[in-house]
């Protein structure tokens, strides 16, 4: 809201340190279809952990921990549960998995937005419903005293706030204007300010930038818990926070330092993806189909360099033997010999 409109309103530079991360997201976006085709199968096991990974991050965030020996029986529903921090543990991993499963089904709408907290606070009397009364964020003092970091919006305009948060969010994305990343981020921190539930509000905001993820094109957080990226870097998370909720009210904040922030965060996911996707073996001959399928995608002549491009992860050795095999079943043709050899599809595997 107060973000949006004042990236929207006014004419606003964007910092070198932000345009370095969307173009370093570009890039990793442009990565994600190549490595993703590569190895489905072996990719299950990155999903199911980042699964476990979010639940409990996400939880811990917000002071919700449950005993390390019950997460997988809580996450698959196998046990009873014993407590409310397993309950809402619980709700959190239906939650996650609503989005994962329904992400181009789910369009960021207060219904979605009260569904997902519903879904994460579990069987408690406020679940999916905005706060009857203010909420302030109260920081704890050394001492034992506290004081208010930030004031919310009241708890009697809230309806209204909500509702024009995600009428703003939906012109942006039909607009493309702000960056798509940036109006992600920008409707993140709103929602954060407005804190428009009782409690809950920092799961509901996670859940709701892995949806925007996946709107923009970015797959990431279905492999790299999101979640736990930004509970290892939880101090930055606060500060960030503070320092650009301060003037939200009257519009004189700095958004910057939690939108660089959040990209930070993508960044960091979309390389320990990258890093993982290397160690996780491959099951027999999906390295070889990587191959066919690259060669089967040539519309015109092609080079080895060409399908090692479409093939990140499979060694050059690999490819060669392959695209040699390919030759003997004559599927490709030789055009060019020597170093810099150049191959075309044979012209009955062209007509395909």
């Amino acid at each position: 809201m107060k973000t949006l409109e004042q990236l929207t309103t006014s004419i606003t530079s964007i910092p070198t340190a932000t345009a370095w991360y969307l173009a370093d997201l570009s890039e990793a976006k442009g990565r994600q279809q190549l490595f993703t085709r590569q190895s489905p199968r072996a990719l299950k096991a990155l999903r199911e952990h980042a699964l476990i990974e979010s639940t409990i991050s996400s939880n811990r965030i917000e002071g919700v921990e449950i005993d390390a020996k019950r997460v997988r029986d809580v996450l698959m529903g196998q046990r009873a549960l014993r407590d409310r921090n397993e309950e809402e543990v619980q709700g959190y991993r239906d939650a996650l998995q609503l989005t994962h499963e329904r992400e181009a089904k789910l369009a960021v709408t207060e219904k979605v937005i009260c569904q997902l907290h519903r879904l994460s606070r579990g069987e408690i009397w406020d679940a999916g419903k905005y706060k009857e009364k203010d909420v302030d964020i109260i920081e704890l003092l050394p001492g034992g005293g506290r004081k208010i970091r930030f004031k919310t919006v009241p708890a009697r305009k809230t309806p209204d706030a909500m509702k024009e948060l995600v009428s703003l969010g939906e012109d942006i994305a039909r607009d493309g204007n702000p960056h798509p990343l940036i109006a992600l981020a920008a409707f993140n921190l709103d929602f954060l300010c407005i804190h428009p539930f009782r409690d809950g509000n920092g799961r509901v905001s996670r859940l709701l930038l892995l949806l925007q993820c996946y709107h923009a094109g970015l797959e990431v957080g279905r492999y790299i818990s999101l979640e736990r990226i930004i509970e290892q870097n939880k101090q930055r998370y606060y500060e960030t926070i503070e320092q650009s909720s301060q003037g939200w009210h009257e519009r004189k904040h700095n958004p910057w330092p939690y939108i660089n922030y959040l990209l930070y965060i993508l960044k960091t996911a979309y390389a320990e993806f990258e890093e993982r996707f290397g160690q996780v073996k491959p099951a027999r001959g999906e390295k070889r189909e990587a191959v066919n399928r690259a060669i089967r995608a040539q519309t015109t002549e092609f080079t080895l360099a060409d399908l090692r491009r479409a093939c990140p992860g499979v060694s050059v050795d690999t490819i060669r033997l392959h695209l040699k095999q390919s030759r003997l079943r004559g599927e490709v043709l030789c055009v060019k010999k020597g170093r810099n050899a150049t191959w075309e599809k044979a012209k009955f595997t062209q007509s395909r």
